[in-house]
């Protein structure tokens, strides 16, 4: 978590609205809520997750932080067709896409499309391939891993993931190389 926030942040700080509610998905331990929460002030974050040990650490870092922006988690399963939000300014899902079932992303993508206000963002994060290709060796070496440990996760193809987008009225805005091979991929409505 430690090793990706401030090159996430960076990214945020300019793409993300001054205002508004941002939805993260599958925001995991709450750490990454915690902290982007703390560093945008004018924000109301929302995290959720669909697993309840992530949903009690996000509270409890949540309760730490005393943050008032921060809201208790909900729990949300991407994948499924309605989601208990009706609306968000901005969604941030962070190594989410190749950490979870291929449903998950189609599921991200359509709730984006339903929850996002016009001129919304849809920020992820994570390893890709492109052009079907891995951009590094390393990508290869995480995907096999990931794969031996769930056959239905993956590296993504990030021309799948932009095509799903815009099946759901979203537009890649920005594709942003990032550490470790990663990229920032940013979608506007």
């Amino acid at each position: 978590m430690a090793r990706n926030r401030d090159p996430i942040l960076a990214v945020l700080r300019r793409a993300l609205p001054p205002t508004g509610i941002v939805l993260e998905i599958a925001s995991g331990t709450g750490e990454h809520a915690v902290y982007f929460a703390s560093a945008f002030p004018g924000l109301t974050w929302q995290p959720s997750d669909q697993d309840e040990l992530a949903l009690r650490s996000i509270a409890a870092h949540r309760a730490i932080s005393g943050l008032a922006n921060l809201r208790p988690p909900i729990r949300l399963d991407a994948a499924a067709p309605e989601w208990p939000v009706g609306q968000a300014d901005a969604m941030v899902a962070i190594n989410m896409v190749h950490i979870s079932p291929w449903r998950s992303t189609q599921g991200l993508m359509a709730g984006a499309g339903r929850v996002l206000q016009p001129g919304g963002v849809l920020y992820l994060y994570g390893a890709y391939r492109e052009a079907g290709a891995h951009t590094a060796p390393s990508n290869a070496a995480f995907d096999r891993d990931l794969r031996r440990r769930n056959p239905e996760w993956g590296v993504r193809d990030l021309e799948e993931v932009v095509e799903l987008g815009q099946a759901n009225g979203l537009s890649l805005a920005e594709r942003i190389p990032m550490p470790a091979n990663n990229l920032s991929v940013i979608f506007r409505k």
